[in-house]
């Protein structure tokens, strides 16, 4: 599992460590660890007589990447430093000038002709984007041939929630210390990251990370595995409420999810029966009241539902069952904060962006620049476990407190008309097979994003049934 940690925790860490270090110890750790990954990221045989500049700020950051540049150096590299801020760090360019590099007079010509450039304008504890002195050289770094490296985090990307608010160099690899920053995982900070390169400086963290990044194993251990007495209603039953006349296909996909999920039986109630029928015959179909199709173990209600007043009325149906319900896509609107605290059960939200403004009662915008926030603030707000979909998907736990998850899987091809009716089928078949709520749409997303990259090989278009086709490969890849 992947972890990361909030500033504050890192500073409190660095800080007790350096308290049993000699001074300079923690930041050289870093800089070896920095001018090995750039060694790397060269290439065998390229680090002598590679051009490498260093933009250099005023903290310690730019200190780990003027003793970074040093080391190259000393390596037969030719680094230059490009100064940025009010001061130098004195150690870091001292020991830079010792080993051969040199100061610019110029940033933008050794900027064009680099091979390698050092991002260490700010740190961790910047904030509000890149200085207005500082965008012309970023953009003259971003706008060369140059593998651009990003020392801890790229500048002008908040370190705590992966907003950027203003302007950020964009990164090709970021290599960072110690633990992984929450806006390294989160967009729209996670596409400046680029590839992510953790290096171990002896950073003891206590306590719980504030974002978790699950990985196959983890996972594995999350799934549901039949016993030799279990039957399909020891397995879980899922019941679904999906679908209408003009959206019959929701209640196809939202099904086809769920009998990839782990449950031994998929309950249906709507008016799509018929169509759910005919592509899946295994199915339970019901004509409804919910409560009258039987005994599940947990409900999935809102794919497809449309905007009339059944919909409402099917959610507060749902709503009132004793168990776990995830609730998604249209059913989303009929929710108030009162309707879901309500509920003695766990109640699952899992919103796009769109629906997750029209929770809150703000703009998208506001939702996609600021992800983490949004999840926590719908996650309290709501008293329910929410996933909020997007290019990284979240998943929060009631009250908006613990550490969230993001998903680590998917590919943008999954960006199409249904796949969400997918995963939330796929959510509540684990949700019924016994898994707990953050674990049930942790595991789902994970699956999911994976089978759309099987499905699409990465480089083609793929359809909702496509995903859903792939469940089985997908699951099978992360228990073998």
């Amino acid at each position: 599992m992947r972890t990361a940690h909030r500033v504050e925790t890192v500073r409190a860490a660095e800080a007790e460590l350096m308290a049993r270090l000699p001074e300079g110890a923690l930041m050289q750790r870093a800089a070896a660890g920095l001018a090995a990954a750039c060694c790397s990221l060269l290439g065998r045989g390229r680090v002598y007589g590679a051009r490498v500049v260093v933009l250099a700020g005023s903290g310690d950051n730019g200190g780990d990447a003027l003793h970074a540049g040093a080391r190259l150096a000393r390596r037969g590299a030719g680094v230059t430093a490009v100064l940025l801020g009010s001061r130098a760090h004195e150690a870091g360019l001292a020991a830079l000038r010792a080993a051969g590099g040199r100061i610019a007079d110029d940033p933008y010509d050794v900027l064009a002709a680099a091979d390698l450039v050092l991002d260490g304008i700010t740190g961790i504890g910047g904030r509000g984007g890149l200085r207005p002195e500082a965008v012309p050289v970023a953009r003259a770094a971003r706008g060369s041939d140059a593998v651009v490296v990003a020392v801890d985090l790229p500048s002008g990307v908040d370190a705590d929630t992966g907003e950027v608010a203003g302007e950020a160099l964009r990164a090709d690899a970021t290599i960072t210390f110690g633990t992984y920053k929450p806006g390294l995982l989160v967009d729209p900070g996670r596409e400046y990251a680029g590839a992510l390169r953790l290096v171990d400086i002896g950073l003891g963290l206590p306590g719980a990370p504030d974002l978790e990044a699950l990985q196959h194993e983890d996972v594995a251990r999350l799934l549901p595995e039949p016993a030799a007495e279990s039957d399909k209603y020891r397995r879980g039953v899922v019941g679904l409420v999906a679908g209408s006349a003009r959206y019959p296909g929701a209640a196809v996909l939202a099904v086809a999810g769920a009998l990839r999920g782990g449950a031994g039986a998929v309950r249906y109630v709507g008016p799509a029966a018929d169509a759910v029928v005919a592509a899946h015959p295994e199915t339970l179909v019901h004509s409804g009241p919910p409560d009258k199709a039987g005994r599940v173990q947990a409900w999935v209600v809102g794919p497809g539902l449309g905007e009339g007043p059944g919909s409402g009325l099917a959610v507060d149906q749902v709503l009132a069952s004793e168990v776990p319900v995830l609730v998604d896509a249209d059913g989303l609107r009929a929710l108030t904060p009162e309707k879901v605290r309500a509920r003695a059960a766990p109640t699952l939200l899992t919103p796009h962006a769109g629906e997750a403004a029209a929770l809150l009662g703000t703009a998208r915008e506001d939702v996609e620049a600021g992800r983490l926030a949004a999840v926590r603030e719908l996650a309290e707000r709501y008293g329910a476990t929410v996933l909020l979909k997007g290019s990284t998907t979240l998943v929060c736990g009631p009250g908006g407190t613990g550490p969230v998850r993001v998903n680590p899987t998917g590919t943008p091809w999954l960006a199409t008309a249904g796949s969400g009716d997918v995963l939330s089928g796929l959510a509540g078949s684990l949700l019924a097979a016994g898994l707990l709520p953050a674990d049930a749409l942790s595991a789902a997303a994970y699956l999911h994003g994976l089978a759309a990259r099987r499905a699409s090989g990465g480089t083609s278009p793929i359809t909702a049934t496509d995903v859903a086709t792939a469940l089985p490969e997908a699951w099978h890849d992360v228990v073998s």
